[in-house]
C-alpha cells in the first residue's frame, strides 16, 4: 500500500479540499500518512492569494528534492495549479503533477499515473458531473468541527484578486444536499459545521429544494434558518462579502441560538476611492450600516475584518480613513496585509505608488491601532462565562484544553481528557494577547 503526505497552505476552502482528497486517496487503496520521510507521494495544495504562499512551494518543493532518503513523488494541487498547469513543470524542478482546484475527486488518477512513471501528468479541467463532495469522518481535521462548502468560486473580480481566477465562477451546491449533510455530521458527532465559501452570503443555488418554508430576504439567510433547523449544537459560517451582506442575516442569528455569534465581514479599505479602486462594489456608508446592525443586534456579535493597506494609489488620507473605520467599528480581530501584486489580476498593471517601507508603517499603525481596540474589546469577556466546544488539548500545559466559544474566541483552560468533543462552560479569569484563560464548570 503506497503511502501519501498531504500538506495544505491557505484558507479553509483549501483544507476543506484536502479533507476529501483524502477520503477519496483511502477509498482507492492508498494510505495516509503524517510521517513526510516514509511518504511515496507527496501532495502540496497550494494557495496564490498572497505571494508567500507561492514561495513556500517553490522552497518546499526543493527541500523535498534535496533530502536525504528516498525521493517520493511530488504533485501540486490547489490554486497555485489551477493558475499555472503545464508552466509549472518548467518553474519548479521535482513536480511529478499538477491538480487543479476543480479536479480534485480525480487524484487518484494523477497518483496513478505518476507512481507508473508518467512525469508531466496534468489536469486543470472542470469538475465531474456527480462529484461527491462528502468527507470521510476519519480524514476531517477534527472530529468535532467539520468544514461544509455551500459555494466554490466567485463572480466578484476584485482586481487585487486571483480567486475568480484560480477557483472559477460561483456555484452554489443545493441546498437540500446541504442540509442532508449537515444531519449526517450531526448523527456521526460533529457539534460544529462551518458554512464555508469564498463569498457565502452570494449562495445563489439552482432550486429552491431544501429551502421551502423558511423565511428570508435572501437564499443564504434561508439557508441558515434550513441548516439551524437540523439541529446541530453550532453553526458558524466566512467568509461574508459586504455587498451581499443583509439585515436579516442578522435576524436569523437572533432567532436561532445555534447560529453562532461571530460574523467575519472583509472591508478590505475605509477609502470610498481606494474601493473604487478595488472594485469592491460597496461604500464606507453602506458598510457601516451593516456594523450598525450587527452592533444593535440583541446578541453580542464578535466581529473581524480583512483589511489590505497600500494598495496602488492609496494616499495618506485614504489611509487615515481607514483608521477612522477601525474606530468606528471596533473589531474584535482584523486580519491586516500589506499589499503585494498578484500576476493575472487588474490591479497587477496598476502603478504602485506607495513604497514598501511606507506600506510597512502604515502596517505598524493600523496593527497598533487595532492591538489597542481589541484590547478594549476583550475586555466584556472577563469573568464572563462563555460555551466552549472542547477541540483538543493544549500544548502550555500537561492538564491544559483547548477550543473554540461561539463567538469564534480561542479558549484554554485545564481540565480532564473527558470532556474532549463537548460544550462546556468556562468562566474566563484571564484575557491573553491571542486567547482567553478560564475555569470550566463541571
Amino acid at each position: 500500500m503506497k503511502k501519501v503526505y498531504l500538506e495544505t497552505y491557505g484558507c479553509q476552502m483549501n483544507v476543506s479540499d484536502s479533507e476529501r482528497v483524502s477520503t477519496v486517496l483511502a477509498r482507492d487503496g492508498f494510505e495516509m500518512t503524517e510521517d513526510q520521510d516514509s511518504a511515496d507521494v507527496v501532495i502540496i495544495n497550494t494557495c496564490s492569494v498572497r505571494e508567500k504562499a507561492e514561495q513556500k512551494l517553490y522552497t518546499q518543493v526543493g527541500r523535498i528534492r534535496h533530502s536525504a532518503g528516498q525521493k517520493p513523488v511530488v504533485g501540486v494541487m490547489g490554486c497555485i495549479a489551477q493558475l499555472e498547469g503545464d508552466t509549472l513543470f518548467e518553474k519548479i524542478n521535482g513536480v511529478d503533477f499538477v491538480l487543479g482546484t476543480r479536479a480534485v475527486g480525480r487524484v487518484s488518477n494523477a497518483v496513478d499515473a505518476a507512481l507508473s512513471g508518467y512525469s508531466g501528468y496534468s489536469d486543470v479541467g472542470e469538475r465531474e458531473d456527480g462529484y461527491d463532495w462528502t468527507v470521510a469522518d476519519t480524514h476531517r481535521h477534527s472530529p468535532y468541527v467539520a468544514f461544509l462548502p455551500i459555494i466554490e468560486g466567485c463572480n466578484k473580480f476584485c482586481t487585487y484578486c486571483i480567486v475568480p481566477f484560480s477557483r472559477g465562477r460561483e456555484r452554489s451546491l443545493p441546498a437540500a444536499e446541504i442540509v442532508r449533510q449537515v444531519n449526517e455530521l450531526r448523527e456521526g458527532g460533529v457539534s460544529e459545521v462551518h458554512l464555508i465559501g469564498q463569498n457565502v452570503n452570494s449562495y445563489r443555488p439552482n432550486t429552491n429544494a431544501g429551502l421551502e418554508g423558511f423565511e428570508g430576504k435572501s437564499s443564504f439567510s434561508k439557508l441558515l434558518r434550513a441548516v439551524a433547523a437540523t439541529g446541530i449544537e453550532r453553526i458558524k459560517f466566512t467568509t461574508s462579502f459586504p455587498r451581499d451582506f443583509c439585515d436579516d442575516i442578522v435576524d436569523a442569528i437572533e432567532q436561532n441560538e445555534n447560529l453562532c455569534n461571530w460574523v467575519h465581514l472583509p472591508v478590505q479599505s475605509g477609502s470610498d476611492r481606494v474601493l473604487r479602486l478595488m472594485k469592491r462594489g460597496h461604500t464606507i456608508d453602506k458598510y457601516k450600516s451593516k456594523i450598525d446592525r450587527i452592533k444593535s443586534s440583541t446578541r453580542d456579535i464578535s466581529l473581524t475584518t480583512d483589511i489590505i493597506v497600500g494598495f496602488p494609489g492609496e494616499t495618506e488620507a485614504d489611509f487615515l480613513d481607514t483608521i477612522d473605520l477601525f474606530e468606528y467599528c471596533e473589531f474584535d480581530s482584523a486580519y491586516i496585509f500589506k499589499y503585494s501584486p498578484r500576476p493575472g489580476t487588474p490591479a497587477f498593471d496598476m502603478h504602485d505608488t506607495v513604497s514598501s517601507a511606507e506600506k510597512t508603517l502604515r502596517f505598524l499603525e493600523l496593527e497598533k491601532v487595532q492591538k489597542r481596540i481589541r484590547e478594549s474589546r476583550i475586555q466584556r469577556y472577563l469573568k464572563r462565562t462563555l460555551k466552549v466546544l472542547v477541540e483538543g488539548r493544549s500544548s502550555r500545559t500537561a492538564d491544559g484544553l483547548t477550543g473554540h466559544s461561539t463567538c469564534h474566541k480561542v479558549v484554554n483552560f485545564r481540565g480532564p481528557e473527558s470532556v474532549l468533543g463537548q460544550i462546556v462552560d468556562v468562566q474566563i479569569t484571564e484575557l491573553k494577547t491571542n486567547s482567553l484563560f478560564g475555569e470550566v464548570y463541571l
